[in-house]
């Protein structure tokens, strides 16, 4: 049996340890940062704090203790928080065994730097190991419930790439190889910001009109973005694109919608915060980074821009949504270079 870490035990991670220990194929070490998360997991076998219902298996230990998580692993899976990821891998970067292979399961960006998060574990671990980073249309309940599931692995080391999905891929978890790391990780990042705002749509009561607009543009600015730092366009049209943008919009499971919901219904940031009870919604997180990459490229983001004033207290969802609909007109398609950065 192979050896893996899973470092975080929130929803998605904890997922990720039931992936991984269903198939009795691997031996799933998963550190928890929350003493009630591993005492939970000892006793009942589920993680009660952030995805109860869901049995994991007798192969996944949870840990506190990065030595005894991480000794002899093979692959070591990130899926802590964004605003955490630096933190963490600087602490556990010295008990890395030499030939482990790094996965990033993060969909962030880092506030200080707008590194994405593979950034993050290279620039922490000094540039010594191979990392990939792994995104897709993913609700946590729904994958460790089992529901047939495509994800994709990206990486410049396709033999990194494709151990991963080797080691990951079951009957209901379908894992694509991809190269664009830099695609994969801002699609997985900036889609949050997007459901936000169709969230907002739906907290207004508007329709499927809006929502669907609403997310064909934002694949457009994203797209945008992902090309001026480097990635492919053709990533956003997979499942890193487009696949996550529609799931985390229009999916009532979603962290980040619901909070533009409650914004869209007249709810305050820090009262939504608060009674999502530890939950994290990585786009309140990302919007403003995103808006300073952008800046940085000289891309034009119109709904991240508006949802950057709304998450800030400086426009209401209403008002961002009127100055969206009401700018200059444009043409649909690219059609000069300029219209690259600001259609």
């Amino acid at each position: 049996m192979s050896k893996i870490a899973v470092i975080g035990a929130g929803a998605w991670g904890t997922a990720l340890a039931i992936v991984l220990g269903r198939a009795q194929r691997h031996e799933v070490l998963l550190w928890a940062y929350e003493k009630e998360v591993r005492e939970s997991i000892a006793g009942t076998r589920t993680n009660a704090l952030f995805l109860p219902e869901h049995r994991i298996p007798d192969c996944v230990s949870a840990t506190g203790d990065f030595p005894t998580a991480l000794s002899g692993v093979e692959i070591v899976i990130g899926a802590v928080p964004s605003q955490h990821c630096r933190r963490v891998f600087a602490e556990l970067a010295f008990y890395l065994p030499r030939e482990a292979l790094l996965v990033s399961a993060t969909k962030g960006l880092e506030q200080d730097t707008l590194l994405r998060a593979s950034e993050v574990i290279s620039e922490v671990t000094g540039a010594r190991y191979r990392i990939g980073a792994l995104s897709g249309p993913t609700f946590a309940a729904e994958v460790a419930r089992g529901d047939p599931t495509a994800i994709t692995i990206a990486s410049t080391d396709s033999k990194l790439a494709e151990t991963v999905q080797r080691e990951f891929s079951d009957p209901a978890f379908r894992v694509y190889t991809n190269d664009d790391v830099i695609g994969v990780e801002l699609g997985g990042a900036l889609k949050n910001i997007i459901a936000i705002a169709a969230g907002a749509c739906h907290g207004l009561g508007l329709g499927h009109n809006s929502v669907a607009a609403l997310i064909t543009r934002g694949l457009a600015e994203i797209t945008r973005l992902v090309t001026a730092c480097g990635g492919k366009a053709e990533t956003m049209a997979g499942l890193a694109g487009l696949g996550d943008l529609v799931l985390t919009s229009t999916g009532a499971l979603s962290r980040n919608r619901s909070v533009g919901v409650e914004l869209g219904r007249g709810g305050k940031l820090p009262e939504i915060i608060s009674s999502m009870h530890g939950m994290v919604a990585e786009g309140v997180f990302t919007t403003d980074a995103a808006v300073r990459l952008a800046a940085a490229h000289q891309v034009e983001m119109p709904i991240t821009e508006q949802i950057h004033a709304v998450l800030n207290g400086q426009k209401s969802p209403r008002e961002a949504m009127r100055e969206l609909m009401t700018r200059t007109s444009k043409s649909e398609l690219r059609t000069s270079p300029r219209q690259q950065v600001t259609s």
